[in-house]
């Protein structure tokens, strides 16, 4: 799949394409069945199947504090959406400049002049351009103008898959993976390469593999009970994913100790699967505190996975 970061990097060559715009989050299976009626039309007219998204999302640059948590950072949506058979992903970056031009001129130099859209997909509910005064009947009138057909994502969605982004961050913050998986069609999982940490975790006998988790907010928090696959292998272990408080960590990252296992993990993809959560993630008043906590944890996430 053809990874087109930034519209400075869309070329004459690119033109023509049947294009779906949104968030795709999860690529969960409504998106699936979105995708897959795209790509079927892509294929009858010959054209490449494109997704267009934007990066950052327009919540991340408007209202940073109220943005919805990402169930799939881009890097991931890009692999989920190579494996839908996707021919193309375009990421527009967004910023407020972007977002100020106008809904006539996002369609005419964007769609019609740089991509040559000849069939385009969007939710009914999609804005876009200036004071979001851009919508689906604008983009219809626009199809009429300019000779691309516009049709709704809902065209495409089945009955038995009318999943939402929403109802799947609900059901992984309250730590239903079971009804996440039915959502996602597979098990949700955290990708990461594991970076170098504070080492303090070996300091009492818990050393962890760290990720730095590049996303707004995760759509999980706490202490969990984790399934873990690395080097071709799978391993149980205990996660921490949040800030560390009571080290006064700024950052959400991701902490696993993995059991009985002692190679050396630097710089090696990670993929960490939650079966269920054990605490929320909270402060203690002493280092002495945490370990034993760390140690009450471990006991009983083996417990879980056995």
């Amino acid at each position: 799949m053809e990874f087109i970061r930034g519209l400075n990097n869309v070329k004459p060559q690119h033109s023509g394409c049947v294009l779906t715009i949104g968030k795709f989050d999860g690529v969960h299976l409504g998106h699936q069945a979105v995708l897959s009626n795209v790509l079927q039309k892509a294929k009858a007219l010959g054209l490449p199947a494109t997704v267009m998204v934007f990066e950052p999302q327009p919540e991340e640059v408007f209202t940073p504090d109220r943005a919805p948590a990402r169930i799939s950072p881009l890097r991931e949506k890009y692999e989920l959406l190579k494996q839908q058979g996707v021919d193309r992903l375009l990421a527009v970056r967004f910023n407020r400049a972007f977002a100020s031009q106008s809904a006539d001129t996002f369609v005419h130099d964007l769609l019609v002049d740089k991509l040559g859209v000849k069939f385009l997909v969007v939710g009914d509910d999609f804005r876009f351009g200036q004071g979001r005064k851009g919508d689906f009947a604008m983009l219809q009138a626009a199809g009429q103008k300019y000779g691309f057909e516009v049709v709704s994502t809902q065209s495409f969605m089945m009955h038995a898959h009318r999943i939402s982004s929403t109802a799947v961050r609900e059901a992984l913050a309250d730590s239903d993976f079971a009804l996440g998986e039915e959502m996602l069609g597979r098990p949700f999982a955290v990708y990461g390469r594991v970076v170098h940490g504070e080492k303090k975790g070996r300091t009492i006998g818990f050393p962890t593999a760290n990720v730095m988790l590049k996303r707004c907010r995760a759509p999980i928090h706490g202490v969990f009970a984790v399934h873990v696959a690395v080097d071709g292998k799978k391993f149980n272990g205990v996660a921490n994913i949040g800030t560390r408080p009571t080290l006064n960590g700024v950052r959400n990252q991701l902490e696993v100790h993995i059991f009985d296992m002692s190679a050396d993990l630097y710089g090696k993809p990670m993929t960490v699967f939650p079966v269920a959560k054990i605490r929320d993630e909270q402060k203690f008043d002493s280092f002495e505190i945490l370990k034993a906590q760390i140690q009450a944890d471990a006991a009983k996430a083996r417990l879980l996975l056995e």
